[in-house]
């Protein structure tokens, strides 16, 4: 009698208690088999790139290189891995960059275990996947007009990190001050907006204030 292959799965996580609590849930899964874990983007990209897993379950805000960055380097280096985002957070622009990045689902980690486990089936069958509060508000972005849609996820280009850090500068917050909200170090910090000053083709903070503030970002309401 011959056996089904099984699923293999790596787990990102920086929360030890939630990454510890899903690979436990998931080796209890007939047809899963979890080969790997990391607590942080980079680490997550040599993980998969060691083990090549069918599926990685992807939390998004993590410190150093985020779950967005992560999957756009883990599609492009591990194009054969799917990636679920599993995360708390459910706003517009993160749901939109992360599927931009190449996720092929998006669920929230208030999801039950079944949801969870008929997630990975689906995204390994090539199944988009999203959770109901998620799929709510991808429904919405094709109902509204382009224009509308896409003004909703200013500077498309920087990941999810890099545009928290380009909203607090164009808040008129300093290095220090960012990297004690983003719990980054400020050189972590000033690597970070050399990347975003980059990307916007700007010549210094002045420059990038006044693009982020055109584009949206930098109130405080």
């Amino acid at each position: 009698m011959s056996l089904e292959p099984r699923i293999t799965i790596v787990v990102v996580d920086d929360h030890p208690v939630v990454r510890n609590g899903l690979v436990s849930l998931l080796r209890t899964i007939p047809g899963l088999e979890v080969v790997g874990e990391a607590a942080d983007g980079e680490t997550a990209v040599q993980v998969v790139d060691e083990h090549e897993p069918d599926v990685v379950l992807m939390d998004v805000r993590m410190p150093g290189m985020d779950g967005v960055e992560a999957t756009r380097r883990i599609r492009e280096q591990t194009p054969g891995t799917r990636v679920l985002i599993l995360t708390m957070h459910d706003d517009d622009a993160t749901v939109f960059t992360a599927m931009k990045a190449g996720a092929q689902g998006y669920l929230l980690k208030e999801a039950e275990q079944d949801e969870i486990v008929r997630a990975v089936h689906g995204v390994v069958a090539g199944e988009a996947i999203f959770g109901p509060g998620v799929a709510t508000r991808v429904l919405g972005y094709f109902a509204e007009p382009p224009a509308l849609a896409m003004a909703e996820v200013p500077f498309p280009d920087l990941t999810d990190r890099e545009r928290t850090i380009l909203d607090l500068l164009a808040q008129g917050k300093r290095n220090a001050e960012i990297a004690t909200e983003t719990y980054l170090s400020p050189k972590t910090v000033s690597n970070h907006l050399t990347s975003v000053f980059a990307k916007l083709q700007v010549a210094g903070r002045g420059e990038a204030i006044v693009r982020a503030r055109e584009g949206g970002l930098g109130t405080t309401t």
